[in-house]
């Protein structure tokens, strides 16, 4: 399946709408593949170290901590001027919440061995890369992280993507260590296998990410309420 012509383009109120429902589902089955690399119980990856730790630390749900971590650095990207898009909203909200909910209802018990805890991390992280693809296929906004990663390497060009990367998850896992996180064998997997499976899942459906136009809020909210695009 492809998403593109004028549903991508989101020229139309109908067109937005449409994509903010398929960003919606995207993201929902996105948190399905983080509940699995969680349950994987090998440890967490980086930014999920944090969550967890923050929940802990606190007492409160995952996704609590998830969507405060989020909007928090949706904030860092509004405040460096970032192209900010509506998708981007959802994804701080519906991502954690979907965990929350996967977690109430039991859906898949903690594993108990490594081996079948590796299998279950691979398999979560390969949901999350293709729904990363139908959610940026929505072309309205990357997530909160991936738009502050970017708006770091603007701002230290002469320090490599990979080296902004690196860094940065290892902030947020040491952080979330600190609080209690649940660092192991999983969090290497997640920081260094999620690049290449998200690769192996784009090159299967013949998707470039870079060649998405994004949507910025403003565009949006102008074709809602006028009906013609930006």
């Amino acid at each position: 399946m492809k998403f593109n012509g004028r549903l991508s383009e989101n020229k139309s109120v109908k067109a937005i709408v449409v994509n903010m429902i398929i960003a919606a589902i995207s993201l929902f089955i996105n948190g399905f593949g983080v509940y699995l690399t969680i349950q994987a119980n090998i440890g967490a990856g980086p930014w999920d170290v944090l969550n967890l730790g923050i929940s802990n630390t606190l007492g409160i749900l995952y996704g609590t901590a998830s969507i405060a971590v989020s909007y928090s650095i949706l904030a860092i990207d509004i405040a460096l001027k970032e192209p900010i898009g509506i998708a981007m909203f959802i994804d701080a909200f519906v991502v954690g919440k979907a965990v929350d909910f996967f977690n109430k209802i039991n859906l898949v018990p903690k594993c108990e061995n490594a081996i079948v805890g590796i299998v279950v991390m691979l398999v979560g992280l390969t949901i999350m890369a293709y729904t990363q693809y139908t959610y940026m296929s929505a072309s309205l906004g990357c997530g909160p992280r991936d738009t502050l990663l970017v708006a770091l390497v603007k701002r230290m060009k002469k320090i490599p993507l990979g080296v902004v990367s690196i860094v940065l998850l290892s902030l947020a896992t040491l952080i979330g260590w600190l609080l209690g996180g649940p660092v192991g064998i999983g969090t290497i997997i997640c920081a260094f296998g999620t690049g290449p499976i998200m690769q192996m899942a784009f090159s299967s459906v013949k998707f470039n990410a870079a060649g998405v136009h994004h949507q910025r809020i403003d565009e949006s909210l102008k074709t809602v309420f006028t009906g013609k695009a930006a």
